[in-house]
């Protein structure tokens, strides 16, 4: 990405590299289609609470997935907010959801029958097939490519693409900075005791570290034209040709096999 000006000697536009695409996520397609297509996976499973759609989605979903080659340590691992969040939902839904058919327990706050439970279980069941695909497609992408797709491809503010891509590349050092922090901290000898109290004047220590980065490459960017008016250049042309729309057509496909099987079979519930 580059400032606002000329390339290869035309105003306005760019020539980028023959052949320069994402090497990382999925190879060869632009993390804007992988965002589409979830985007449009979660429209059509919203459309019904039945168990069966949701079902339906997750069991294809799983059957493509080793497609993408992810190791299963890693996407357990990235995957684990949905895993945690799938169960705290069900309960949620089983204990407070519309009450319909036999009831098991009534504690005043908390009624459970028939209908809530199978509203929890399709809840649950959506929310791994919505968030399965959202995980696992973004396990890999590069958020360069992601925001060229975002600026080129569906037009978003050059400087909110710019200033969210600055984000994401320095929360990648927080992790660093944490333990450089820690590592000073114990050699002034003042880690070893008070746990709660030294995690606390660390995370304090961290975000004023995270403002004063942020300031600077702030301060940066503006004088490096980034938040300059005008037409902006890009070293690297985002395209959405055949991979891109197969990757829609894919997660689409999903979406809509699922709905016709929840008709049906006479479960879907609009």
């Amino acid at each position: 990405m580059t400032a606002p000006g000329t390339a290869a000697g035309v105003p306005g536009r760019s020539v980028p590299p023959d052949g320069v695409r994402g090497v990382r996520g999925v190879p060869g397609v632009q993390p804007v289609a992988s965002l589409l297509g979830v985007l449009a996976l979660g429209v059509c499973l919203v459309l019904s609470l039945d168990v069966v759609s949701a079902a339906v989605a997750l069991v294809l979903e799983l059957l493509l997935l080793p497609l993408l080659r992810i190791p299963p340590l890693t996407l357990l691992l990235r995957t684990a907010p949905v895993l945690v969040a799938v169960p705290l939902t069900a309960l949620s839904i089983a204990l407070y959801g519309r009450p319909s058919g036999r009831t098991w327990f009534d504690l005043g706050f908390a009624h459970v029958t028939d209908g809530s439970l199978e509203l929890a279980l399709a809840t649950a069941l959506r929310v791994l097939a919505v968030g399965l695909p959202a995980v696992a497609l973004f396990v890999r992408v590069d958020p360069t490519d992601l925001a060229d797709g975002l600026a080129q491809l569906l037009r978003l503010p050059a400087r909110f693409v710019l200033g969210a891509l600055a984000a994401i590349r320095m929360m990648t050092l927080l992790g660093d900075d944490w333990r450089q922090l820690g590592m000073a901290r114990r050699a002034r000898g003042v880690a070893d005791t008070g746990r709660l109290r030294r995690g606390a004047s660390m995370a304090f220590a961290l975000l004023v570290l995270a403002l004063r980065r942020a300031t600077t490459l702030a301060v940066a960017m503006e004088s490096r034209g980034f938040g300059a008016p005008g037409r902006r250049t890009w070293a690297r042309t985002a395209r959405f040709a055949g991979p891109e729309w197969a990757m829609v057509g894919v997660l689409v496909g999903i979406g809509v096999v699922s709905i016709a099987v929840a008709v049906g079979v006479g479960t879907w519930r609009a």
